[in-house]
């Protein structure tokens, strides 16, 4: 098992492949016995992608700073979760690609807390987003409710917050890897999380943030919880994103309404309009899970 697991970590360390080709590779070997072993021409054949990404693959895949790599990460404090662990969040199983291997900094056990809502909105939040979201989430971290969100400015920001200041817990999901904190000036903050609470990303901790990597990681946000509050969104934008995802998830999604006149609340409107649960109070929430003890 543990060299099944290392395998797994090796394969998602390898530029060239992603969810899919370790996908298609789990599917031919689900053991991975001979990953070191098969020609080029039996992976050129197998895996979806360019010959250019083969190269880069095959040059990875049997490369020998891995090691090196993995007690680097050990030294930071890094660990890591893959899908073939009993500890692996039995709700991100649950997605339709969850991710291979997680890495984290913290306390690993949140993840798999029953009680887990995510929240996501506005990097330019009003002062209307602040407070109303305050007035819906911190009833709902008083009650135990572990809160998942993206570490973005404005309202991701303010989300994990509350969770610190009201004596909750938290899961703040980044895009890029773990010695990349992504935006700067939230460092301090994360180093707050990773000290008392969890931060985690399913990108190796080498790995800076790319643009597409943002929208890649709202499935994890909105994949760990039993619902998603929307607060503040555009009529395009990232939290909507979050939104969609969560509802192919087969989760709940929450939206508080905001003035028909201002740019940033079209988004969450029409989330209502398309049938989110409007919200007023943390109890309009809590009426949906009864079921979660």
């Amino acid at each position: 098992m543990e060299k099944l697991r290392e395998k797994l970590i090796h394969l998602h360390h390898c530029r060239g492949i992603g969810w899919k080709s370790i996908y298609c590779l789990l599917k031919v070997d689900p053991i991975l016995s001979s990953i070191y072993n098969y020609s080029s021409r039996f992976y050129e054949k197998i895996l979806p992608i360019s010959k250019t990404q083969l190269k880069l693959f095959l040059n990875d895949l049997h490369s020998e700073s891995f090691q090196s790599m993995l007690k680097q990460y050990n030294m930071n404090n890094i660990q890591t979760i893959t899908i073939l662990d009993d500890h692996y969040p039995y709700r991100l199983k649950q997605i339709y690609d969850p991710p291979w291997v997680l890495y984290y900094l913290g306390n690993p056990a949140i993840l798999n807390e029953n009680k887990i809502i995510s929240v996501v909105g506005s990097r330019t939040p009003t002062s209307y987003g602040y407070h109303s979201m305050e007035k819906v989430l911190t009833p709902l971290i008083r009650k135990k409710w572990v809160v998942s969100s993206g570490l973005a400015k404005g309202i991701d920001t303010r989300a994990h917050q509350l969770a610190i200041h009201n004596r909750g817990k938290t899961i703040a999901v980044i895009a890029g890897g773990l010695y990349h904190i992504y935006p700067p000036e939230n460092r301090e903050l994360a180093g707050v999380i990773k000290e008392h609470h969890l931060l985690i990303s399913e990108y190796p901790p080498y790995m800076k943030p790319e643009k597409w990597q943002f929208p890649m990681r709202n499935r994890i946000i909105s994949g760990l919880a039993a619902g998603t509050i929307v607060i503040e969104a555009k009529d395009r934008s990232g939290s909507l994103i979050t939104a969609d995802q969560a509802i192919q998830q087969g989760r709940e999604v929450f939206a508080i309404p905001g003035s028909i006149f201002e740019e940033s609340s079209i988004g969450t409107n029409k989330l209502i309009q398309s049938g989110a649960k409007l919200v007023l109070s943390s109890e309009d929430i809590l009426a949906e899970f009864e079921y979660v003890i």
